[in-house]
């Protein structure tokens, strides 16, 4: 992924710009929605933008959309992929949307939306990166070999099923930017992703990172992602549905999607994103542990930039 200079951001900023709210109200006239914005092209950060402007992909699109329909003021709340699962469950959250896919645990645990679809392969086909050059096809190649996985994901839960059983040793990480560096620097072996990700990884760390060539088998119950909510929201999951029945009948996800990959091709998209409590993270310690600052350099758009930023900027502003 593209580099990026020292990108930072005031605390105090994004106390004012992600107001916590009281969830789970349905008098309330806002909608807040966790996400974890370290999975482009459905959500990451825009260094170029401010507060929670900077926050854009498709999820951003779809959570306005939502938001529009039920007639409430979206409030999206950057946090890890884990900590959107507990803002729902706690009620800090009303909604949880960071390209969620359907697992036994969380039908369990959480309310589930009906699908939605963030284009063409995105869960249908989950796949394994590498260091360029490196080929893996099939199970077996991968025994001895470290295979990185977002942690409390659907690619952790393939890489247990069908790689650990053929040798493998999954490594779980926070964010699947910081899979990508150890990917990078040598940590690990592979990491397992879904394509619409590693398309995007691929594209940015052009000759470095590449397919490995092998792809996971997918039941169709995971093909697709879902809107989490709490337990006790059925009424809100009600008015959920309705939205994304709207949006799957206006055919509006595949045109969304091709906005959002082509604006994750720019020069100021961040790798690290923000911890739950609104703080940039520069990095990660050894015990996995967020470094974090509190100053904000601004990234700069070119104007190659700008252009690719047109058409999601054009359906970000009819859905707000």
């Amino acid at each position: 992924m593209k580099k990026i200079i020292s990108i930072v951001l005031a605390a105090i900023m994004l106390v004012g710009t992600f107001t916590f709210v009281s969830c789970g109200n349905d008098t309330s006239d806002t909608l807040v929605v966790a996400m974890s914005p370290d999975f482009a092209p459905l959500e990451f950060y825009d260094t170029s933008k401010s507060g929670s402007d900077a926050i854009v992909g498709f999820d951003v699109l779809l959570s306005n959309f939502i938001a529009k329909e039920l007639g409430k003021k979206l409030v999206i709340k950057p946090m890890d992929f884990y900590a959107c699962m507990s803002a729902v469950q706690t009620g800090s959250a009303d909604l949880g949307i960071s390209g969620f896919a359907w697992t036994a645990d969380r039908a369990e645990n959480f309310l589930i939306s009906d699908y939605y679809v963030a284009g063409e392969g995105n869960n249908t086909d989950q796949i394994v990166i590498t260091l360029a050059g490196n080929t893996y096809t099939k199970a077996e190649d991968f025994n001895g070999k470290k295979v990185g996985a977002q942690g409390g994901s659907l690619q952790q839960l393939l890489v247990t099923e069908q790689l650990v059983s053929a040798g493998a040793e999954i490594v779980k990480f926070d964010s699947t930017s910081d899979a990508l560096t150890a990917l990078k620097g040598g940590q690990i072996d592979a990491f397992a992703v879904a394509k619409v990700n590693g398309d995007a990884f691929i594209a940015q760390n052009d000759g470095v990172v590449d397919y490995s060539g092998f792809k996971f088998e997918i039941d169709e119950k995971y093909k697709n992602n879902v809107i989490l909510l709490n337990k006790s929201q059925q009424s809100l999951l009600e008015e959920v549905n309705k939205a994304l029945a709207k949006a799957m009948a206006a055919n509006l996800y595949d045109a969304w999607l091709n906005a959002c990959k082509t604006y994750s091709d720019i020069t100021t998209i961040d790798e690290n994103g923000y911890d739950e409590n609104g703080n940039k993270i520069l990095g990660w310690d050894e015990n996995k542990n967020p470094i974090i600052d509190g100053s904000i350099a601004q990234g700069t758009a070119s104007t190659d930039d700008l252009e690719k930023k047109a058409a999601y900027e054009s359906f970000l502003k009819q859905y707000q």
